[in-house]
């Protein structure tokens, strides 16, 4: 579960007897007889996206996309695909949580409209694609599945913890010209802070299930935080946050732009955390970003400061 499935429990209506609280309490009493249990419904229910996400995805409209599947090692991943002429430079889209790749409709007219191809597909768990659980870990094997079936990759697009793959895939390897992170989820521990304080969870269950998470991934969580994996990005970067975004802090973004050398901050105001996917005057930045044109601020990185106060 992330900041979306967080921000869905905290619109309940009553404050005291909230589903959240409900779901808190009883992983409370199941941490008295049993911390294991505890432990592994908590990584569960933070791993599920939220219920009705592909319902939503089967009932979007295709438009001119294609769809066509990637066979991977444990099922498959629905591709999404608005071809031009074969000679266009590519651009992939990486939706966030409980999301899925037809997000990238709008994004897509802009693009073909200036000369690319373009890509996206529903992450493990997602849309289309097979899977009941996934995590950042997973969202970032995904996109690198994908790359590789597709490339060469010119731009990496992503939003929210999709923008996390993309920093990911970029920091193990993965080719492309241009990157734009929208909204980008920083801090996997963070997030976890923030599921446990919303449920009403202990620190020390936090804690066991930031661990667990770590074991099942074979990594510690850390490893996977914006000021760790930016340094070593040499890909030029445009990342766009909003001032006012509730679910994945403007910091977040800050800190990618801050950390990630050639990167450009661009913030703007009063979109939040799902509208600035597919505002025109972001489509339009980052299409002005991928022709070369100067967009947003350069963060000056100094360890002098705390992660998030620019």
């Amino acid at each position: 579960m992330s900041s979306v499935l967080l921000a869905a429990l905290k619109k309940s209506t009553s404050v005291h007897f909230s589903p959240a609280r409900i779901m808190g309490a009883q992983l409370r009493l199941t941490s008295l007889w049993s911390s294991g249990a505890a432990i592994g419904r908590s990584v569960d229910l933070f791993c599920t996206p939220l219920p009705g996400t592909r319902d939503r995805a089967l009932k979007a409209d295709l438009g001119d996309a294609q769809l066509d599947y990637l066979q991977v090692d444990d099922g498959r991943l629905a591709i999404y695909r608005w071809p031009t002429r074969k000679s266009a430079p590519l651009a992939l889209f990486c939706h966030g949580w409980s999301s899925f790749g037809l997000r990238a409709a709008n994004w897509a007219k802009a693009l073909l409209a200036a000369g690319y191809s373009v890509a996206s597909f529903d992450h493990w768990a997602h849309g289309r694609s097979d899977g009941k659980r996934a995590t950042l870990p997973q969202f970032a094997r995904s996109l690198q599945q994908v790359c590789a079936a597709l490339a060469p990759i010119d731009t990496l697009i992503g939003h929210s913890l999709g923008g996390a793959a993309v920093a990911s895939a970029l920091a193990e390897g993965v080719s492309a010209r241009r990157a734009i992170l929208i909204a980008p989820a920083a801090d996997p521990l963070a997030a976890t802070s923030r599921f446990a304080r919303v449920l009403g969870l202990p620190d020390q269950l936090k804690r066991d299930m930031q661990a667990e998470l770590g074991r099942r991934e074979g990594i510690a969580m850390e490893y996977w935080q914006a000021h760790r994996m930016a340094p070593s990005i040499a890909t030029p970067a445009l990342i766009i946050h909003d001032l006012e975004d509730r679910e994945v802090g403007w910091e977040e973004g800050e800190r990618y732009a801050r950390y990630w050398p050639q990167a450009q901050l661009l913030s703007t105001h009063g979109l939040g955390h799902h509208r600035i996917v597919s505002d025109p005057k972001c489509i339009a930045a980052g299409i002005a970003f991928l022709r070369g044109v100067p967009v947003g601020e350069r963060v000056v990185s100094t360890q002098a400061l705390p992660f998030g106060i620019a």
